[in-house]
């Protein structure tokens, strides 16, 4: 095993130093089909996402908890058993104080492993999933010196889908059906049951008639959502543990056959393979640490979508593959957006170029009215299109994926699509989207609808509308007229390339006149918006010369760089609105209506520290040692939040608390892409 693929945690130390910090910290596993795993690092269950098994099933179910939770007790004698694991991962000691029985977290190659202390008995725990389906491997293993150890392993159910509130209630009872070694876990309204297996023929099981038991769930609580649920349970596992002999739980959606086809640890065997593959598939400076842990983390990502079957077979009729991107674990599906700004730095930069082909020809296949899917709802067949800037985002990630393929073939394909989406945009398309012909540039907006990036929405008010001509919408606007002017030079000839050479032409002269604030040296966020120019001090100014084509004029570029720098740079990515602005918050937290208040008023997000590296760059090209400086609180952040990975954003002040979503493609995508930009060779 490389040592430079495991990331450990002192569980034990790091619950000393602040027992409730440790709850923040958390592990994840995925599937490559949008399932998971995951859960918190001492084992206690927190969220309603929380599971070991999120199976992603077909439409209409979507991700579904499957195996919510596997308590885990250690039988001392007939009189004493003490639970080493699980939301109750403690015992009493004799002055009442609680005894946590994990001493270790680590990742190994991306996968988790625990090891518990109890009673002098040191086991270990290593999980599982399934590449390619929804299958999870739970495997025990005795590290210290005694003949055996017994454990009793109880699995608790509730099936639901994932987003769905824990106190929802059971719509049927459980059945259990029990045939040889095989146990099928089923209700009634969901297709799919949960099958279970133990590897080790000495393994018993205990039934209990099925128990219902309550737990509570703390992050829920503090999101302000119901935060008390029930779980059911049939009995209990029973198992001997050797030093010489692992056992491991299976559990399962799939059928019978694919279960057992492969036995434990010739799958483990194969993951790690796999995994190995990724890493070496990447040119040499991201073989090692942290930037081969962040290939492992950019593989959880790209996935091939469980539910949307029609894709999978229309894609394999033309000799295709479907994938996409999971925007973020755990809520978010494949987002239009984040998936085109995510690109480069999940497949490109890793090496899986074949993969990033696929992902644009999959969204391409979905452009309707010149725009590709704001994201595809969990299961749900069909997108839905509200958003001014994904299509505009398609443009730059295929200019990226051809600069590094040369795939010329690719492009051909696309290029009538390409062609049709700014057409419609000088025509004018759905939600307020189109060109304003008195100065070229791009105006959006729609009551009702979030159409930027800025896109919070709760209870039908849009907290960022940004209606109006946004900076960095034009930025993109500019950067794909000149990339589409250019693909028609070489594809076609220069009388095809000329009118949208004009339109660009234009739109560049427009920015410089309309958008530069004086007043404040650097550039409004919005003109002609409902409320006038908005001189909000916002990061989506660094769009304005961080793209390959700038907008804005290179003279003016030390100055925006200097303004975002000084107003909106955290360690951990930018501040989405200076402190001195009156809707300004300093956290991110609470229930949704204040969650959504805050999350582009302040909140940091961290894939905005890659346009920000981009545009350093351009204002200081032989910088490169001071751009990858600026990378280096998200590289101590792969110990926090999801243990080796990045989350979504940061409170934005000290000390920069990790919120909302755990794990993040862009944010991952953007601080790989950076790592590999910024490496100086030699070094």
């Amino acid at each position: 095993m490389n040592s430079e693929l495991i990331r450990r945690i002192d569980v034990a130390q790091a619950q000393a130093d602040n027992a409730r910090e440790i709850l923040r910290r958390e592990w994840l596993i995925t599937n490559g089909l949008g399932g998971y795993g995951s859960g918190t690092i001492s084992g206690m269950v927190t969220r309603r996402y929380h599971g070991l098994l999120v199976a992603a099933l077909p439409a209409p179910f979507g991700r579904v908890v499957m195996l919510n939770h596997l308590s885990e007790h250690l039988r001392l004698n007939e009189n004493r058993c003490v639970q080493i694991g699980g939301e109750e991962s403690h015992q009493a000691g004799e002055n009442g104080e609680r005894e946590h029985y994990v001493r270790e977290f680590r990742l190994e190659h991306g996968l988790p492993v625990w090891v518990f202390e109890a009673w002098g008995y040191t086991i270990e725990k290593r999980l599982l999933l399934i590449h390619g389906q929804n299958t999870v491997h739970v495997t025990y293993r005795l590290l210290s010196g005694q003949e055996s150890a017994k454990l009793e392993l109880r699995p608790s159910v509730h099936f639901r889908r994932y987003e769905h509130d824990v106190a929802e209630p059971f719509t049927s009872g459980y059945s259990l059906l029990i045939h040889e070694r095989r146990y099928e876990l089923a209700t009634a309204g969901l297709p799919y049951s949960l099958r279970l297996y133990v590897s080790d023929d000495k393994a018993c099981f205990r039934h209990e008639g099925g128990q219902v038991r309550e737990i509570g769930y703390q992050t829920e609580a503090d999101r302000g959502y119901h935060s008390r649920g029930v779980l059911w349970t049939p009995g209990a596992f029973v198992i001997d543990l050797r030093p010489d002999r692992p056992v491991t739980l299976v559990a399962s959606t799939e059928e019978w056959a694919s279960i057992l086809a492969i036995e434990p640890q010739s799958a483990l065997s194969a993951d790690l393979a796999r995994r190995q593959r990724l890493v070496t598939a990447t040119t040499p400076d991201l073989q090692s640490a942290p930037a081969s842990e962040l290939v492992l983390a950019a593989d959880q990502f790209i996935i091939t979508p469980a539910g949307r079957i029609e894709d999978a077979a229309r894609a394999k009729a033309a000799g295709d593959e479907v994938r996409t991107v999971i925007a973020g674990y755990h809520w978010f599906t494949d987002w239009g957006r984040d998936t085109m700004i995510s690109l480069e730095g999940l497949t490109l930069t890793t090496g899986r170029h074949h993969e990033a082909a696929w992902i644009l020809r999959t969204f391409a296949y979905y452009i309707r009215d010149g725009l590709i899917p704001n994201y595809f709802p969990d299961g749900e067949r069909e997108g839905v299109y509200h958003t001014a800037d994904a299509t505009l985002w398609f443009f730059h990630a295929l200019d990226r994926y051809v600069s590094v393929t040369k795939d010329r073939g690719t492009l051909q394909l696309l290029l009538p699509k390409l062609v049709d989406i700014i057409d419609h945009h000088l025509r004018g398309t759905r939600f307020g989207i189109g060109v304003d012909n008195a100065d070229g540039l791009l105006r959006q907006g729609a009551e009702g609808y979030q159409l930027t990036w800025m896109d919070a929405k709760v209870d039908g008010w849009v907290v960022t509308p940004r209606r109006g001509k946004a900076v960095e919408i034009n930025a993109l606007w500019y950067n794909a007229l000149c990339l589409l002017a250019e693909w028609l030079r070489t594809e076609k000839n220069q009388e095809t390339a000329a009118p949208y050479e004009e339109h660009a032409r234009r739109a560049r002269e427009s920015f410089n006149r309309r958008f530069w604030c004086e007043e404040r040296g650097c550039l409004f966020d919005v003109v002609d918006g409902e409320h006038g120019d908005d001189p909000a001090i916002r990061p989506n100014q660094i769009f304005s010369f961080s793209l390959r084509n700038p907008v804005l004029d290179e003279a003016r570029w030390p100055a925006v760089l200097e303004k975002v720098r000084s107003e909106l740079l955290t360690p951990v990515g930018l501040r989405s609105l200076s402190r001195g602005h009156p809707d300004y918050k300093a956290r991110y937290f609470g229930d949704l209506r204040a969650r959504d208040a805050a999350y582009h008023q302040g909140t940091v997000w961290a894939w905005l520290i890659g346009p920000f590296i981009d545009a350093w760059l351009k204002v200081h090209p032989e910088d490169k040692a001071g751009a990858r400086r600026l990378l280096g609180g998200l590289i101590k952040h792969l110990d926090e939040g999801c243990v080796g990975s990045i989350s979504e954003v940061f409170d934005a002040e000290e000390p920069y608390t990790q919120r909302a979503c755990i794990a993040q493609a862009w944010s991952v995508a953007e601080v790989l892409r950076c790592w590999a930009k910024t490496e100086e060779p030699g070094k």
